[in-house]
């Protein structure tokens, strides 16, 4: 199969060419079938009036009685219609008449126009009208492989639409005579209801399987490729020496000089422990140092970070101000992780991001609606920022305040993190502390000692390694000495 070599036809929508493995292969037919609502008419339509765009005659035919003005109307809302097509580069016929007659007179009627334009895509909105109309299988298949070979030996490729879910459409003769399907659907998931595309078949081309992310917008119809399934330009290297700092000399020397540069580390804790306070110091000490860092929140907005910062002695207003250090709010709003980490990867990429901050991987971890895909995902997420060159943190909440549990089974630690930072509240003689361990550093040297911290207003503290309780990890302590902490080193 040469599939690389083969000729396309460039859909004029990026991520579709993406999904498809590089366009439509040329000569060939493709249905788009879905039930009614889930956004046929708009792709092919985009499809359509990109290529009139590019100069490509198109050939737009209804097969029902609609009024063309209706359509015309229901595109109008989108910027990819252009009014100044339509009669110039694009051809708007109905097929109605030609299909009451029968399956020649209709092919007859479609392949006549498309020579005389000089076609270079037809496109039918409703094959099951014709289905409906006609309620004969073996015309619609003889129409169907008719038509093919004629648009086939026009260089012209076919979109058409049906109104079936796939599991009906593949049990249709439709399903083996055209080239290639493609599958739209709208499912529920909790009060919403999401969008998914599949590229079900297509001949002689490696696509992309299973289902992604589909959205509508004023723009049109974009798709989301599913994140592990992108194909990824792997380079094998061995591990850098470099260390990324926090900025807090007692912390950096707990892991001789900072974080392994490349690597992507957990900083989890339980609420209102510091986890906030410690990533925002991560990413002021790579812009102090040169490098650009990309702090990204779900909790709070980037005035109340600088605020916040600012009340411990951190200056990030500065930072910000010089293009360092940037700071991105997602609000809590139903976006789903492909596309959120699509918009952050090119962010990085863009802005030549070396360190990156996510404050909240919980709220990440939510947004992947599948959760068999999660552990994929975030380990397809840690990958490629490594081969961007970003060294990443990522927060998360530990749901106990104080326990004897400590429990990460429901986090994909494992996968993204590397690194493993725990900041945890102890309960003693009736007062809470804030203690911080290095728990894991992979391939990497670290000092494990359990430490007591503090927050006040000249900044964050690492104090002396704890010898006078045991139980500390559990947050219910049990004195074997008569102190508490350490003395500040």
């Amino acid at each position: 199969m040469h599939s690389s070599k083969s000729p396309l036809f460039p859909s004029g929508i990026p991520s579709f060419d993406a999904l498809l493995g590089g366009g439509i292969p040329e000569r060939q037919a493709l249905i788009v079938t879905g039930t009614p609502g889930c956004g046929k008419t708009v792709l092919c339509s985009q499809v359509a009036f990109e290529a009139a765009a590019r100069g490509i005659p198109v050939v737009m035919a209804t097969v029902t009685s609609e009024p063309h003005d209706k359509l015309m109307g229901a595109l109008a809302g989108f910027s990819f219609f252009k009014p100044e097509l339509l009669g110039e580069k694009l051809f708007v016929i109905s097929a109605y008449s030609a299909l009451k007659r029968g399956p020649k007179e209709a092919r007859d009627l479609l392949l006549q126009t498309v020579r005389e334009r000089g076609a270079g895509l037809l496109f039918i909105d409703g094959l099951r009208s014709i289905r409906d109309l006609w309620m004969d299988e073996a015309r619609l298949r003889e129409f169907l492989y008719e038509l093919g070979i004629g648009l086939a030996a026009s260089n012209c490729v076919g979109l058409f639409t049906t109104e079936y879910p796939l599991e009906r459409l593949m049990a249709l003769p439709e399903a083996t005579t055209v080239d290639g399907i493609v599958s739209l659907s709208v499912m529920p998931n909790g009060a919403r209801r999401v969008r998914r595309v599949e590229v079900v078949k297509l001949r002689g081309r490696n696509h992309l399987v299973g289902e992604h992310v589909m959205l509508i917008n004023k723009t049109g119809v974009e798709f989301v490729p599913r994140l592990e399934a992108t194909p990824l330009d792997f380079h094998d290297e061995p591990p850098t020496l470099a260390r990324k700092g926090f900025g807090l000399p007692e912390l950096d020397a707990l892991m001789y000089g900072g974080l392994p540069e490349l690597s992507t580390t957990m900083l989890a804790g339980s609420m209102g422990i510091g986890k906030t306070l410690l990533a925002t110091h991560f990413a002021a000490e790579g812009a102090r140092k040169g490098e650009k860092a990309l702090y990204i929140s779900f909790f709070d907005s980037p005035a109340m970070l600088m605020a916040r910062a600012k009340r411990v002695g951190l200056d990030v207003a500065s930072l910000r101000g010089d293009g360092m250090l940037m700071l991105q709010h997602v609000p809590p709003m139903e976006v789903e992780a492909d596309v959120l980490v699509q918009d952050l990867l090119r962010k990085v990429e863009t802005l030549g991001v070396k360190r990156l901050v996510l404050d909240g991987l919980a709220d990440l971890e939510l947004s992947i609606l599948d959760p068999i895909r999660r552990r994929t995902f975030l380990a397809s997420l840690a990958l490629r920022l490594r081969m961007l060159g970003v060294t990443s943190v990522f927060t998360r909440e530990v749901p106990k305040i104080v326990g004897t549990e400590l429990d990460f089974s429901d986090a994909p630690v494992a996968i993204l993190g590397e690194n493993l930072l725990l900041l945890r509240y102890v309960e003693l003689h009736g007062q809470m502390h804030r203690i911080l361990s290095v728990l894991k550093m992979r391939d990497s040297k670290y000092t494990p000692d359990l430490r007591e911290f503090q927050i006040n207003d000249t900044g964050v503290k690492v104090l002396a390694p704890l010898r006078s309780a045991a139980g500390l990890l559990t947050g219910q302590a049990r004195p074997i000495g008569s102190t508490v902490g350490g003395s500040h080193e």
